[in-house]
């Protein structure tokens, strides 16, 4: 593994991080006050992130993506990272990779048009009664003649007010395993206005001001069979080949916030001045410094050395769950030593901090707990001894 980045690689994070300086960062006090993100704002960054060669840059170029390697992705997404979740993932979109499993024509109906700025994907899972055993989900899917019936509700589901259409997770079936009987998984294209799909308002969140979650409800919701996503029955399996770098977005977008907190956190120490010196030659403050920068480090390798990985395709399950892990609880803790080391200021709106310190919370939820996370890798550990 090389450290060093290659210069396609700098033109990358230099190109996307004087985007989200210059076109983010101004519309970032007003979301966070507001709560919401208006639609002619996300359409006049969008031209802009189009014209910067940024818009869906996560895709192949064989359908309009950028068409960069893992390790240059997670780079971009670490720029990305450092402004409001809301403005850069709505308008700066990057549309899941699940859509890349679909058929031909499920490409040029629903992956195209995301592609393109025209609407947005959102992926329906979790459940009130599901988050981490997913297994555990009650929403349904029913054939019926050439149809499915999907019947359900799905909560936590993020931008799906602007989403032109979800990709629902439904249990269809149940087989027996040695640890008992396990629903079977089916995933759907459902087009927002199908008759029998309703989305209403999800839940105010301390974290990512803008960035909107909803309830889905699924009530006779009928869909043609063409509708659905890989095969019946095999939507794990669709789920598991082509979402698992998720994790490594998390962790990428979450070092961003975390170098952009260690950057204001040096700047004042260095110029803040107490008992007639900068607080920076207080052990009190230089010891925290130093042990942000080495936690931001550390959490830095891993998410590279995961997404270096990825590319080789060496990457394990464990090597992804260790830099999401590193990287969301490093971010709790720059951000939070960020703030004790501005004081009072560092809670006030004028300064990014307070933000930074709200929206890492969410972070060691989604995309896997901080606790599914260790439940992986010490599987893995204990699976490589025969426990």
């Amino acid at each position: 593994m090389q450290f060093g980045l290659s210069d396609e690689q700098r033109m990358i994070v230099n190109t996307t991080r004087a985007f989200v300086e210059a076109e983010l960062y101004p519309h970032e006090a007003e979301v966070e006050r507001s709560g919401h993100l208006p639609l002619d704002l996300i359409r006049d960054l969008q031209a802009k992130a189009m014209a910067a060669g940024l818009y869906a840059a996560n895709m192949p170029e064989e359908v309009g993506g950028a068409g960069l390697d893992t390790l240059s992705w997670l780079l971009y997404e670490r720029e990305l990272g450092r402004a409001n979740y809301a403005l850069h993932w709505t308008c700066v979109a990057r549309p899941s990779n699940i859509l890349l499993a679909g058929t031909p024509e499920q490409r040029e109906r629903y992956l195209m048009p995301c592609i393109r700025g025209e609407t947005w994907d959102c992926l329906a899972m979790t459940e009130p009664g599901a988050g981490s055993d997913l297994r555990g989900m009650k929403a349904s899917a029913r054939p019926d003649g050439s149809d499915w019936v999907l019947n359900g509700t799905k909560h936590f589901i993020s931008h799906a007010d602007i989403a032109g259409f979800t990709i629902a997770f439904m249990a269809t079936g149940e087989e027996d395993t040695p640890r008992g009987p396990k629903k079977k998984i089916t995933a759907f294209f459902v087009d927002k206005g199908t008759p029998g799909f309703t989305v209403r308002d999800g839940y105010r969140n301390v974290s990512h001001r803008g960035y909107s979650n909803a309830v889905l409800e699924f009530d006779d919701c009928r869909v043609p069979a063409e509708n659905v996503l890989g095969e019946p029955h095999k939507g794990f399996e669709v789920a598991n080949t082509w979402l698992g770098a998720t994790r490594l977005q998390v962790a990428a977008t979450c070092l961003g916030r975390a170098a952009r907190a260690l950057d204001h956190a040096v700047s004042y120490a260095a110029e803040r001045r107490q008992f007639g010196q900068a607080i920076g030659k207080f052990q009190g403050v230089s010891f925290k410094l130093a042990d942000m920068a080495m936690e931001l480090k550390a959490a830095e390798l891993l998410t590279w050395e995961a997404g270096w990985k990825f590319d080789q395709g060496t990457v394990t399950e464990a090597d992804m769950s260790m830099a999401k892990l590193k990287a969301t609880e490093m971010l709790a803790m720059v951000a939070d030593e960020a703030i004790q080391i501005h004081g009072g200021m560092g809670l006030m709106e004028e300064l990014p901090l307070e933000r930074i310190w709200r929206d890492a919370r969410v972070e060691r939820i989604w995309e896997g707990t901080s606790e599914i996370q260790r439940h992986i890798i010490s599987r893995e550990l204990l699976r490589a001894v025969g426990g």
